[in-house]
C-alpha cells in the first residue's frame, strides 16, 4: 500500500525546512502539509486524475513556498512514495506507478509554476495601483516629490521606477535598483533604454508612446537586463502614466518584477519534459514537434543497437545505461556537421532527422558515417564493449503527410538492414 497521507507529510516537512519566508513552525507545516498530502496520495493511488497536483502545488504558493527548490523537493517525495507503493502493492504493475508518478510530479511542477506567475503578477498589479494611487493624490496637490517618494515606493518588495516624458529615469527605490545589480544613486537621468536592454527598447519605446498619447493605460512586457556583474535578470515591467488635472502627462511610474527565477525554472521544467533524462537527448515529443514543422526535403535516420540486450542481461543495467549515454553523444558528434538532429524515442532506439537534405546520397554517407561511430569499441568501467546498430533511412522531399507513417516506413527500412552482429566483450 503506498505510504499514508500521514507519514507523507511528515517526509515532506522535512524536505521542505527552510523552503518558506517566514519560517513556519513545525507544528503548523505538518498541519498545512496533512491535506496537501492526501490530495497527492489520492492522486498518485488513481483516485484523481494526475492534474489535481496543480491545485496541491498553488495551495503551496499561496502559502508563501515560492522559492523554486519547493520543487525540487517535493519531486522526489513523490518518488519515494511511488517506489512504497511499487514495493507494498501486491500485483501492482511497477511501470505503470512509475508512469504514474512522473504524471502527477510534472502536473505539480506545471501547478505550482502557474500559481508563482499568478502570484507575482497580482503583487505586481496592486504595488501599481497603489503607487498610481498616491503618486495621483500627491500630483493633486501639486507635490511631486510625495508623488516619487510615497512610502508605497520605499517599502515595496518588488521594483518601482518612475520616469520622465523624453524616457530619462527619475527616481527608483532600492529594491528596483537592486534588481538591476545598480546604485540608487547612479539611475536618475540614464535612459530607459539602458534598463530595458537591446532586444526590447524599440517595444518599450513604442508602447510609451502610446502611454503619452492616451491611447492606452498601462502596458507589460518582459526583458532581459545585463547586470553590471555578468548576470542576467529577467524582469517583468508593467508601467503607466500620471496626470495632471488637464490630463498631461507629468510622469511614468513603473512597476517591475524579478521572474529569473521562475522564467529558469519554467525553462527547466519544458526542457525535463521535453529531454530524455539519461541521455540528454530530445525526447520521441520532441523530436515528432521538430519533424512536424522541418524544412524539406527531410533526411531521417532510424536506428536501434544489436547486442544491447546482451550488454545488459552481462553487465547490468548501469552499464546499459552508460553505454547509451556513449552512444547518444556519438550520435551529436555524427550529426553536428550536418546540423541534424539526433533524439532517444525509447529503450535502444534512436532517429536523427536531418533538414533541407541534399538527398539520398547524403542520407547514405551519414548512415555509414554513424555506423562507423557506434561500432567504435568503446570502455565502460574498465570493460572493453562493443555494439552494432541497424540504421534504416527514409528522403522525404516534402512535408510528412504523418510523422507516424515516416517513423513506420523509417523503422522498416531500419529492419531490411538488420542483422548487424554485435557483442559485449
Amino acid at each position: 500500500m503506498i505510504v499514508c497521507a500521514g507519514e507523507l507529510a511528515v517526509v515532506w516537512a522535512d524536505a521542505l525546512d527552510g523552503a518558506v519566508a517566514p519560517p513556519l513552525n513545525r507544528d503548523r507545516i505538518e498541519q498545512l502539509l496533512a491535506g496537501l498530502a492526501e490530495q497527492l496520495v489520492a492522486a498518485l493511488r488513481g483516485n484523481t486524475e494526475p492534474h489535481a497536483a496543480r491545485a496541491t502545488a498553488a495551495a503551496l504558493v499561496a502559502a508563501n513556498y515560492r522559492d523554486p527548490q519547493t520543487v525540487g523537493r517535493t519531486i522526489p517525495v513523490i518518488f519515494d512514495a511511488m517506489a512504497d507503493q511499487a514495493e507494498h502493492a501486491e500485483g501492482a504493475d511497477p511501470t505503470a506507478i512509475r508512469e504514474r508518478a512522473i504524471l502527477v510530479a510534472a502536473e505539480f511542477a506545471t501547478g505550482f509554476t502557474a500559481a508563482l506567475r499568478s502570484a507575482a503578477l497580482t503583487e505586481q498589479e496592486a504595488t501599481l495601483s497603489a503607487a498610481l494611487g498616491a503618486a495621483r493624490t500627491a500630483e493633486s496637490r501639486r507635490e511631486l516629490s510625495e508623488a516619487r517618494f510615497a512610502a508605497v515606493f520605499a517599502g515595496a518588495s518588488v521594483g518601482i521606477g518612475t520616469v520622465d516624458v523624453n524616457g530619462r529615469v527619475l527616481d527608483v527605490n532600492a529594491a528596483l535598483a537592486e534588481m538591476l545589480g545598480l546604485s540608487a544613486e547612479t539611475m536618475p537621468g540614464r535612459s530607459v533604454a539602458e534598463l530595458v536592454g537591446e532586444a526590447n527598447i524599440g517595444r518599450a519605446f513604442a508602447q510609451m508612446k502610446e502611454l503619452l498619447a492616451g491611447t492606452v493605460d498601462r502596458f507589460r512586457l518582459e526583458t532581459d537586463h545585463l547586470r553590471a556583474d555578468g548576470n542576467v535578470a529577467c524582469i517583468d515591467l508593467s508601467m503607466s502614466a500620471v496626470r495632471d488635472h488637464t490630463g498631461r502627462v507629468r510622469f511614468l511610474i513603473g512597476v517591475a518584477v524579478d521572474v529569473t527565477d521562475r522564467k529558469m525554472l519554467a525553462d527547466q521544467l519544458w526542457y525535463d519534459a521535453n529531454h530524455d533524462g539519461l541521455t540528454g537527448l530530445p525526447n520521441r515529443g520532441l523530436f515528432f514537434d521538430r519533424l512536424a514543422c522541418a524544412i524539406p526535403p527531410v533526411g531521417v535516420c532510424y536506428l536501434d543497437l544489436d547486442g544491447f540486450k546482451e550488454v545488459n542481461d552481462e553487465w547490468g543495467h548501469t552499464v546499459g545505461d552508460q553505454v547509451l549515454r556513449v552512444v547518444g553523444e556519438r550520435l551529436q558528434e555524427g550529426v553536428a556537421a550536418v546540423g541534424g538532429l539526433a533524439a532517444r524515442i525509447g529503450g535502444d532506439e534512436f532517429i536523427v532527422m536531418v533538414e533541407e537534405c541534399t538527398g539520398e546520397d547524403q542520407l547514405t554517407a551519414l548512415r555509414v558515417d554513424l555506423l562507423t561511430s557506434l561500432t567504435r569499441p568503446m570502455v565502460i568501467g574498465e570493460r572493453p564493449i562493443t555494439i552494432g546498430a541497424s540504421i534504416g533511412t527514409v528522403y522525404l522531399e516534402e512535408p510528412p503527410a504523418a510523422v507516424d507513417e515516416t517513423m513506420h516506413a523509417a523503422d522498416t527500412a531500419m529492419y531490411r538492414n538488420k542483422p548487424s552482429r554485435s557483442r559485449a566483450q
